[in-house]
């Protein structure tokens, strides 16, 4: 047994060893670990809390891949200006100093210059926005005889595989119908959502959502028969697939101003009577 342990250790350190390695450039010791290996390679390694990024060429010169500033604080972008060179000039436009927009840009390179590269497979990124809203809503799923409509505030947390126009996303929602003197009933939900975009352009998306799942926090103040004032809190945990519409509009580089039809009607819920007036106005950003 001991001396399968022992075996299984020294293993698991040739491994470790092979995996990363120390290496001398411009005078710093350096341990990194080898991301890709192809006529052009990455090398990486978090140092003192840093990513470091470099590459090495087929002549075995190691170079860091930088980002410095000038005297105006404003980013020189050193590592396009290499990169662009080490690979004849494959576009360097949308390339950001991380690893995986790295290891994707060497992979390209690697692969057009000899047929017989094996590229990695891409981890898929997840890209994430952030949302707040507010708006009306006329509560479409309760007994509502009069139609009331009440204010509406929301946020949501938006997420996605993270490439230029994606189509698919699920999204977390909160949001709080307020009781109004008229309408005594409130409600803070949670729910699990998805969406899809059926018009998706770059300056505006149209989308089809669900809502999945949800939890509701509600509170409800009435008179019963007997004139007693009543008010009654529950928790209600519901699979309730209430669909919805929704768009969002590109403002900047990285916000949308977004527009949410929520709750038009649901697949395994009862409308009350009213038709549906569930709208919020918001804004969402990526982070």
């Amino acid at each position: 047994m001991k001396k399968q342990i022992l075996t299984f250790a020294i293993f698991s350190l040739s491994l470790l060893s092979f995996s990363q390695q120390t290496y001398t450039i411009a005078g710093e010791t350096l341990e990194l670990k080898t991301e890709i290996e192809g006529q052009l390679d990455l090398l990486w390694n978090t140092i003192d809390g840093q990513y470091r990024y470099f590459v090495r060429t087929e002549d075995n010169t190691i170079t860091e891949l930088k980002n410095t500033k000038d005297n105006n604080n404003s980013y020189k972008e050193d590592y396009k200006v290499l990169l662009l060179t080490l690979t004849n000039g494959q576009p360097t436009d949308q390339l950001k100093l991380t690893r995986y927009d790295l290891r994707n840009y060497i992979d390209r390179y690697n692969s057009s210059v000899n047929t017989n590269y094996i590229a990695l497979p891409e981890n898929p990124k997840i890209g994430l926005r952030l949302g707040f809203s507010g708006g009306i809503t006329n509560n479409p799923f309760v007994g509502n005889p009069d139609n009331i409509k009440t204010p509406l505030i929301g946020a949501e947390l938006e997420f996605f595989e993270a490439r230029n126009l994606p189509t698919h996303s699920g999204f977390l929602q909160l949001r709080h119908a307020v009781s109004s003197d008229d309408f005594l009933y409130s409600t803070t939900e949670f729910s699990l959502g998805y969406r899809y975009r059926f018009i998706n352009k770059k300056a505006f998306s149209i989308y089809a959502q669900v809502k999945l799942a949800t939890v509701n926090f509600t509170d409800i103040k009435f008179t019963d028969a007997n004139a007693m004032k009543v008010d009654l809190n529950e928790t209600s945990f519901d699979v309730p697939l209430i669909f919805g519409i929704g768009s969002d509009i590109k403002v900047g580089k990285t916000g949308f101003i977004t527009i949410i039809y929520g709750e038009l009607f649901g697949g395994l819920l009862n409308n009350q009577g009213n038709f549906s007036t569930d709208i919020a106005v918001g804004y969402k950003f990526n982070i």
